[in-house]
């Protein structure tokens, strides 16, 4: 999504690129994920962290699920790309910098970053501007949502082979869609070629974030109300796996935040752990 005036995508998708650069900034290696090209997207300015949601510990739990689920994604991305699959699509891409970061991965499949119009006109500037360029394997698929634009015929156009396996990645969007429009995403995904694999995350209901992360998860809300992407639909677990299987998926497996905390954030000295809230769902078809 972007801002309708400037096409700079909006304040959620700024915000994960500079939290990913705060983490290598302010927190001790080993760094769960590197990623300093979405700080140089985004161009902030002089000051950008003295924002209070860069506030290096107030937002710390926050930051830590960020990269959490980034390093989950670009684990199961690279998975996946060593078992053959050559098509990668990212849902609402915003400034996504897995092209950019892992070339190694991503030149050796179609990688299809779908978002608003005036995000990827932004983004396709910006990464010219940046020496970065737009290679041939890279699509930056424009779709207006906001007008009814069918995402599907897009990726389509842009070169997507439905007959080929497909790993599917959408991150953060959930929260904004009613559970109408996710699950009519999932129907459409579950109709991927066999082999294919759906990577999406979705936000719990607040009795199932843990207690000590509750305060400031609810302190979210209102702010993501103010900013106009109000959390709209949140799911508990077996709802969003057994929406996913009612879709026509042939396998959802849940992956907790928790999960990620123990895999990415297990003894480290700084204490540094991701908050609560946010889990995945993996699905395959």
């Amino acid at each position: 999504m972007a801002d309708e005036q400037s096409g700079v995508p909006d304040s959620t998708a700024v915000r994960v690129a500079l939290w990913r650069a705060m983490h290598v900034q302010v927190d001790p290696p080993p760094h769960v994920l590197e990623d300093d090209i979405g700080l140089r997207l985004a161009a902030p300015g002089e000051g950008w962290r003295e924002r209070p949601d860069m506030d290096p510990r107030g937002t710390s739990g926050f930051r830590a699920a960020i990269v959490a689920r980034a390093r989950f994604i670009e684990d199961l991305v690279a998975e996946q790309i060593g078992q053959g699959v050559t098509q990668y699509v990212v849902l609402g891409a915003g400034l996504d910098t897995f092209v950019q970061r892992r070339p190694e991965f991503a030149s050796r499949v179609r990688v299809f970053e779908i978002d608003q119009p005036e995000t990827q006109a932004w983004k396709r500037r910006r990464l010219t501007d940046l020496g970065y360029g737009v290679p041939d394997w890279l699509r930056l698929v424009p779709v207006d949502f906001e007008a009814g634009g069918d995402w599907w015929e897009q990726l389509s156009e842009a070169g997507f082979d439905p007959r080929l396996p497909a790993v599917v990645v959408c991150t953060g969007v959930t929260m904004y869609l009613t559970k109408e429009a996710t699950g009519a995403t999932l129907r459409r995904l579950a109709g991927l070629a066999p082999g294919s694999t759906l990577a999406m995350t979705f936000m719990l209901p607040t009795e199932l974030v843990d207690a000590a992360d509750r305060p400031a998860f609810e302190a979210t809300k209102p702010r993501a109300q103010a900013s106009g992407t109000p959390f709209i639909s949140f799911y508990a677990p077996h709802e969003i796996l057994a929406l996913a299987r009612e879709s026509g998926f042939k396998d959802a497996q849940h992956v907790a935040g928790t999960t990620l905390a123990a895999r990415y954030f297990a003894g480290r000295s700084d204490g540094l752990r991701p908050s609560s809230g946010e889990d995945l769902v993996v699905a395959t078809t």
